[in-house]
């Protein structure tokens, strides 16, 4: 019953994971045919203009490696679906064997019953009972016992349907399989017929090898002139912006010393009438004090001499029954005595009031401190604003790296650094950024904000535009039309200019980023 049980879960957990497995390969399957579908739109585009182009030849190759992941995707559900099979026809086996056993006892209950089925039989058998007691349990044996054979009926029912379904599910498995293979083998056409069109293709660029290496290499050589006059720009935007750094920092270092010297003639100003408003409170304290102690010493005096003349009549009053005279004085010592602790306590309240000042004075003191040394303060920025001078602007082109958007989308057939030519393995190239094959008629865009240096018309009519970002610089090259000017100040996404072809008939935009005159990989840059 164990191994049955796990056999069962087994097969459970199996259909699960397999189902799941299935899913998420039909899942990848989908979304490499909508990426096939697009290379294939894209090839259809590039088709019009040039064969014998990288951009259509890299097309062509990763749209055979997806056919490739797509077989090998579908090699993998083949293979679940051939284990599903396999498990479902043990469990189809299990389940026959469970059935043969449930019909072998049913039929073993049907013959008994078959055998004692009369109802006089039933009827006797009720009626010889001993008593009432002993013929009500033989009625409800014989009910459970009719109840049992219903029983096992619907469980020859249930096995028999569950068995119908498992043979359903592998029959449907099985035909999932032939799609499969009828698929595969379609699959497997396609690829073949696409190694033929590359194959094709490779032998076209061998054809023409001659007159596209001169192209290749006359456009090498364009490339290196025009690298020359980009770096010779550079070095001079980067003299030009040494001197002007050197130039505004002499400014701004006057201007920094004239503001100091206004600023501290006004914080000397303010200074001076602080100073004296601080002497005045300072005297006004002392005053204070010197009331607020006179003004205690008279308190505890007076208290004195009215803790002395309570003493007096508490002394009169004892004798006052002894000697009438002495009452009359005593008396007077309690009016005197009443008299005193009275101007006792108005000198105690006059006291207060001394101290209450004196406290005033030390916070009006404080506070007068904290006003001087924000007047200066505020005395100094004014000077340094009204001399002009101002707090540097960082440049945020380096705070924005891996965030920028591409110049252009299409596919990069060229990528940053020194490699052989993907075709032509006797030509190595020195590639300063990338190039991105696009569609006739795309845009370059900017990639950030900053100031356009210069634009280069070169000897083939193409165009290329230097981009300032501070100590960076971003180029677009091989732009047939531009759409900006020297100066310009430019933002994220301003479109520079339309991309221009190349010798090869496809629409290339070299782009490039430069960290003062040094070229870095723009695939570091841009996201």
């Amino acid at each position: 019953m164990i191994k049955k049980l796990s056999v069962l879960i087994g097969i459970l957990l199996f259909g699960v994971f397999s189902a799941q497995k299935k899913e998420q390969l039909q899942k990848q399957n989908a979304e490499l045919k909508k990426q096939i579908a697009a290379i294939n739109a894209n090839l259809a585009k590039t088709q019009q203009q040039s064969k014998l182009s990288l951009a259509y030849l890299n097309d062509v190759n990763k749209k055979i490696q997806l056919r490739e992941k797509v077989y090998t995707n579908t090699q993998k559900e083949k293979r679940l679906i051939e284990d599903d099979i396999y498990l479902r026809q043990l469990e189809i086996n299990r389940q026959n064997r469970e059935l043969a056993v449930l019909r072998k006892n049913y039929a073993e209950v049907l013959v008994k019953a078959y055998k004692n089925k009369g109802v006089q039989n039933k009827v006797t058998f009720i009626l010889s009972s001993k008593n009432l007691g002993e013929a009500l349990r033989r009625v409800q044996y014989l009910k459970d016992y009719s109840d049992y054979q219903d029983k096992k009926a619907a469980e020859i029912s249930d096995a028999a349907k569950k068995l119908l379904q498992n043979v359903a599910l592998k029959q449907k498995s099985v035909k999932d399989k032939e799609t499969i293979l009828s698929n595969q083998q379609k699959d497997l056409l396609t690829i073949e017929a696409e190694r033929k069109q590359k194959e094709s293709l490779l032998e076209e660029f061998k054809k023409n090898e001659v007159q596209l290496t001169a192209e290749l290499r006359q456009k090498q050589t364009e490339s290196k002139k025009l690298e020359a006059q980009i770096r010779s720009i550079i070095a001079e935007e980067i003299r030009i912006a040494k001197a002007k750094e050197e130039e505004n920092r002499k400014i701004e270092a006057e201007k920094i010393r004239l503001a100091k010297i206004a600023a501290e003639r006004e914080k000397a100003r303010i200074e001076a009438e602080n100073k004296a408003r601080l002497e005045a409170l300072a005297l006004a304290k002392k005053k204070a004090d010197e009331e607020a102690k006179r003004l205690k010493d008279i308190a505890d005096k007076k208290a004195a001499e009215e803790a002395e003349r309570a003493k007096i009549a508490a002394a009169a009053d004892a004798k006052k029954t002894e000697d009438a005279k002495r009452a009359a004085d005593a008396e007077k010592a309690e009016a005197r005595r009443l008299a005193a602790a009275k101007e006792a306590a108005d000198a105690a309240a006059n006291a207060k009031v001394a101290a209450d000042k004196a406290a005033a004075a030390r916070a009006a003191e404080a506070t007068l401190a904290k006003k001087n040394d924000d007047d200066k303060k505020a005395a100094e920025t004014k000077a340094m604003t009204n001399f002009g001078v101002t707090a540097a602007v960082g440049n945020n082109f380096a705070a924005n790296r891996g965030r920028m958007g591409m110049p252009a989308y299409g596919t990069i057939t060229h990528r940053f650094g020194r490699q052989p030519h993907p075709v032509f393995k006797n030509i190595v190239e020195e590639n300063n950024g990338i190039k991105i094959a696009v569609a006739k008629g795309t845009v370059a865009k900017c990639i950030a904000p900053g100031t356009v240096s210069r634009v280069i018309a070169s000897g083939d009519g193409l165009k290329t535009v230097i981009v300032k970002h501070g100590d960076y610089f971003t180029i677009y090259a091989n732009l047939a039309t531009t759409m900006v000017s020297a100066n310009q100040q430019v933002s994220a996404g301003t479109s520079i200019g339309s991309v221009g072809e190349d010798f090869d008939g496809s629409y290339t935009l070299d782009f490039q980023i430069w960290n003062g005159s040094n070229p870095v990989d723009p695939l570091g840059w841009v996201n």
